[in-house]
């Protein structure tokens, strides 16, 4: 049987470092066991944030891949600030009150000269290209996914020229995302956002998203048909490793401004202060970027020699740490617009034996996602005593050598599930 060509449009691809690049990775890597004979789309020059060239290993070679030019105004940025063009790139925004002057214009600059955002001039040159490459191969369907939003932009204009399946998947929403708030965007600006959202949304054949909130959101705008395909796990490689002696609290990822969990801290620094056995073996483990902020805060609840600052780290070492440590740390902002986000480290988390602390707003995606697979205990910001309970329970089990996880329903979760249900959309 011959297989079907699917021409996927995607910003971030190895070596390409975080979460953004791991969901179309993995898709790619399963889809040709469905009869999907995958045809990657990248840009040839990205000015990726994060660079880890642990994931190039998992392209098949098998895999075509093309690419076109991109023009990135962080790069030009750099002249100005490096170090600011570096963390908003990230979508790391400091407080109003933190801005500097440089920071504050950069906002305003990328927020409304680059709508939806800062790739939006890899648009019509790569549309271009795709036209004459779309028809010479008798593509039939294309998907693009975002953020980038721009990237669905691609898949706008291609569709208004062809008579081609489009399917729209976002890893994230778009307007409700909780950073858009910060770009200083004019009442044009958000108009302008609005209607290539709207867009998007009315012109492609099928939306994917990653959460059900964000299918309910998106239900309120369109009548095209919506699929939930969340991220997921897949088989890593065996690694070693050996258990942390300490009772190890690990938090692996970004931890923003915004995501500082006071209650987390007031509750360690009360189990440091009533129990020497805890204040000798507890430990703080941060793995990725943390803000100065939430640093701050952490000294002021004292627990600043409680602290492991590991710094950013590959994909297969911050999968190493995260096995090894005794509980992990699942932080979200507590928001509305936060309910949707399901962080991709959930899963893989869900499948290190470990168990999960989670803190977020309530009736989140992520609460219920955890409840199900019975992966670990979900707190909201306001609470105090169940989270210290959860903690010290956690503890004792730790000094007794019982402390792990019990998982259940994890399956459905895999990357190859999940790939076969995007495969029957196609």
């Amino acid at each position: 049987m011959t297989k079907k060509k699917a021409l996927i449009i995607t910003y971030y691809w190895p070596p390409a470092g975080g979460p953004g690049v791991q969901r179309w990775l993995k898709f790619v890597k399963y889809l040709p066991e469905f009869n999907i004979d995958p045809v990657v789309f990248i840009p040839k020059n990205p000015n990726y944030p994060i660079i880890d060239e642990s994931f190039a290993s998992e392209v098949s070679k098998d895999i075509t891949i093309i690419n076109h030019p991109i023009n990135e105004p962080y790069k030009w940025a750099g002249f100005f600030s490096n170090k600011s063009s570096k963390t908003i790139s990230k979508g790391i925004i400091s407080e109003e009150q933190e801005q500097s002057f440089i920071e504050k214009v950069m906002l305003y600059v990328r927020g409304n000269f680059f709508i939806p955002d800062a790739r939006i001039g890899w648009v019509k040159p790569s549309v271009s290209f795709l036209l004459d490459y779309i028809k010479k191969e008798g593509i039939e369907t294309i998907i693009t996914t975002g953020p980038p939003h721009s990237v669905h932009l691609i898949g706008l204009q291609l569709k208004q020229k062809l008579d081609i399946k489009w399917l729209a998947d976002f890893r994230d929403p778009w307007t409700t995302i909780g950073y858009h708030k910060q770009l200083k965007l004019t009442s044009a600006s958000k108009a302008k956002h609005k209607s290539f959202e709207k867009q998007v949304l009315n012109s492609s054949n099928q939306i994917i998203v990653t959460s059900f909130v964000t299918k309910q959101e998106f239900q309120n705008m369109t009548n095209k048909p919506i699929e939930v395909i969340t991220n997921g796990y897949d088989d890593d490689a065996a690694v070693d490793f050996i258990m942390d002696t300490k009772f190890t609290l690990s938090h692996i990822g970004s931890l923003l401004s915004k995501r500082n969990p006071e209650i987390l801290w007031r509750v360690l620094n009360e189990l440091i202060s009533e129990n020497d056995d805890f204040s000798k073996d507890f430990q703080l483990n941060f793995i990725g970027s943390i803000s100065k902020k939430v640093l701050e805060s952490i000294k002021n609840f004292n627990l600043s020699n409680y602290i492991n600052e590991v710094g950013y780290l590959s994909h297969k070492e911050a999968i190493i740490n995260q096995k090894k440590s005794q509980l992990l740390l699942l932080i979200e902002i507590d928001s509305e617009d936060t309910k949707c986000i399901i962080p991709g480290k959930l899963f893989e988390y869900m499948v290190s034996n470990r168990p999960i602390v989670a803190i977020g707003p309530k009736d989140s995606d992520v609460e219920k996602i955890i409840k199900e697979t019975n992966t670990g205990h979900y707190f909201n910001y306001s609470d105090y005593e169940s989270l210290k309970r959860i903690i010290l329970e956690h503890y004792k089990a730790f000094q007794n050598k019982t402390l792990q996880s019990h998982p259940i329903g994890l399956q459905k979760y895999h990357r190859k599930a999940l790939t076969k249900s995007l495969a029957n959309l196609l």
